[in-house]
């Protein structure tokens, strides 16, 4: 049989099993327990040698199926759900770091993951070397010195730096290295981290694979062993997906495929319009040749994303008038929906950090991160261009 395109499997993919009453779409079953009237059938499913559900910290029909999803997308033997992704995020590297471990990663990791690298990891005695991003060669030595976990992010947030995954995924397996993939930015339409090396593949379900706004989740796909150990740790440690979360993830996922070729198609166009405008300073998006590493993101990528971000003169003392200007675009500390988002990563990605520290990563305060929705071109275009038009002469 032939296998079925990414719209498709966007819309089809774990739900029929799912499924109850006839009826077509997933069920949101809020059963906190599972009852058995057989004591030995009980002890099967608790154990896991039965198919079933016993209580829902562990499993849940609803997030089963969300799982499945996100599992068949990744091309994956088995996932797992979190309630956040950062939840995923910390619950992974948890279950495979010890004291005396050592992570090697780059420095334009999203914030709060940063935050794991710099404060807490260290206070457990795991040693974390965080490289210039892009600098293949930097990574390579120090892999090749030694590493427990090689943690990549790709394209980055904010700054939509690209990492060479299947390079760095070769030197972490000659070291043995555990090789984890935070794929949020690019999805599974436009990136396949496991196809090019990557042990796991993790995302923050709440962004683009959600894509209304609406549902907190997080998602890490892998080998079965892996997978395993993390869903142990998830259930004892109590990071569980809600169910109602979960069914809310499934209808937005039915729509990804469309969602995310409109939003490539609308950050690319408006990168290229943001190229144009005299008051801003650089702009960063893989879909543009003048990105460091396009050609990385060429190879490995089949489309580029719907984030941008860019730089203007003045700062943040621009963005103070630039963003309020804006009709088509929320303004908040979220992105991937299908309304356009921008912000500050002062006030997003990075709002934990302190100035010295997002400066030392390499993001300035007059960073702005555009999340492109699913508009129509022109309306983001001129929105853009009356924005830009309306500042003061004086500002940048």
């Amino acid at each position: 049989m032939k296998e079925p395109g990414f719209s498709t499997r966007s819309l089809w993919a774990g739900e029929k099993d799912a499924l109850a009453f006839g009826a077509t779409q997933v069920p949101v079953v809020h059963s906190v327990s599972f009852g058995y009237d057989d004591m030995d059938e009980w002890f099967e499913v608790a154990r896991g040698k039965k198919v079933g559900h016993i209580y829902g910290r562990n499993t849940n029909p609803t997030v089963q199926a969300f799982e499945e999803k996100i599992r068949i997308l990744e091309n994956a033997e088995a996932s797992t759900s979190f309630s956040t992704g950062m939840a995923a995020i910390s619950n992974t590297l948890a279950t495979f770091l010890r004291p005396g471990d050592r992570v090697v990663s780059i420095k334009d990791t999203y914030g709060g993951t940063n935050k794991i690298f710099t404060e807490f990891l260290p206070k457990q005695q795991i040693d974390v070397t965080l490289c210039e991003t892009g600098n293949h060669e930097d990574m390579e030595t120090e892999i090749a010195k030694g590493c427990n976990v090689l943690y990549l992010e790709t394209p980055t947030n904010p700054t939509v730096k690209i990492t060479d995954i299947e390079r760095m995924a070769k030197a972490g397996k000659e070291v043995g290295a555990l090789v984890i993939i935070d794929n949020t930015f690019a999805t599974p339409i436009n990136q396949r981290p496991l196809a090019l090396g990557a042990d796991l593949v993790i995302h923050s379900a709440t962004k683009f694979l959600g894509g209304h706004a609406d549902a907190l989740g997080g998602a890490v796909c892998g080998p079965e062993d892996l997978v395993e150990e993390i869903y142990h740790y998830r259930e004892i440690n109590g990071a569980t997906l809600d169910p109602m979360a979960a069914y809310l993830l499934l209808r937005g996922m039915k729509t990804l495929k469309l969602r995310v070729d409109k939003q490539n198609e609308n950050a690319l166009a408006v990168a290229k319009y943001l190229q144009t405008v005299p008051i801003v300073d650089d702009v960063f998006y893989p879909g543009l040749e003048t990105h460091p590493n396009h050609h990385i993101a060429k190879n490995q990528m089949k489309n580029y994303g719907g984030m941008l971000s860019f730089s203007v003169k003045g700062g943040i003392e621009t963005v103070r008038h630039l963003l309020p200007k804006l009709t088509y675009a929320n303004r908040a500390a979220n992105l991937g929906a299908v309304e356009t988002v921008v912000g500050p990563s002062r006030t997003t990605s990075h709002v934990e950090s302190t100035p010295e520290e997002r400066a030392a990563l390499g993001i300035p305060e007059g960073l702005v991160r555009y999340s492109a929705g699913i508009e129509d071109i022109e309306d983001l275009i001129h929105d853009l261009e009356q924005a830009f038009q309306s500042l003061p002469q004086n500002i940048g």
